[in-house]
């Protein structure tokens, strides 16, 4: 299996680090303050509309650019202004990335700021050998095709050796689609509680990366 790969692509929000953290819920809580604010709305008010923009345009930044017209980078700097102290380095998982074959891409919604804090904080900056961030993506985010089709063009990315790993079923698609293995980090434990479960061809689900990569990179590896 790791003789045929030499990409592995990462997500970043809830895949490197735990949903535990809350970080997500700090920017989800900025998202929903900017909403109140855009539309004059309550709380409740906000989630909706959130819930709404991601169901039809994929995130909230894309729906409020088709539908209001926002400057992206002021939403994106307001979204980011959040306590990223929170997170805490992780060593178990720097080592089984640097274990890993080949070059590890970090691929995210997020912007190249808020992935230099996040990685930072984290301790796997070093790990990774090149980042794709949203405005990479010309403000396409994942889960639409364009923006895979952008990432796999500028890093020359050959589909059928990558591994794609991500919290969001929804954002593996497109990846299965054009080839790529993917890993569906869904945060919720194995049945049988091994360290993964197998869901098709060349696809995984794991409860959280680092134990799932360990597993990748030992010597029993048969997957």
């Amino acid at each position: 299996m790791l003789t045929a790969i030499d990409t592995w692509i990462l997500d970043l929000d809830n895949t490197l680090y735990p949903p535990s953290t809350g970080l997500a819920d700090q920017m989800n809580q900025r998202i929903r303050a900017y909403l109140a604010n855009l539309f004059g709305t309550d709380e409740a008010g906000a989630v909706r509309l959130q819930r709404e923009l991601v169901a039809e345009h994929g995130t909230t930044l894309r729906g409020l650019m088709n539908t209001r017209g926002i400057d992206p980078h002021d939403y994106l700097a307001w979204e980011h202004t959040i306590d990223y102290s929170v997170l805490t380095p992780d060593p178990a998982l720097g080592t089984a990335l640097a274990a890993l074959p080949g070059r590890r891409l970090l691929f995210t919604n997020g912007t190249a700021y808020h992935a230099e804090q996040a990685l930072g904080r984290l301790g796997l900056a070093p790990a990774f050998d090149g980042v794709f961030d949203i405005l990479a993506g010309q403000l396409v985010p994942k889960p639409y095709a364009a923006s895979y089709e952008r990432f796999v063009e500028q890093f020359a990315v050959e589909p059928g050796r990558a591994v794609f790993c991500d919290d969001l079923a929804v954002n593996l698609e497109v990846p299965e689609r054009l080839g790529m293995a993917t890993v569906w980090v869904s945060g919720e434990p194995v049945a049988d509680g091994s360290a993964y479960e197998v869901l098709g061809a060349r696809r995984w689900r794991t409860a959280g990366l680092a134990g799932f990569l360990q597993v990748v990179t030992s010597d029993d590896w048969g997957a």
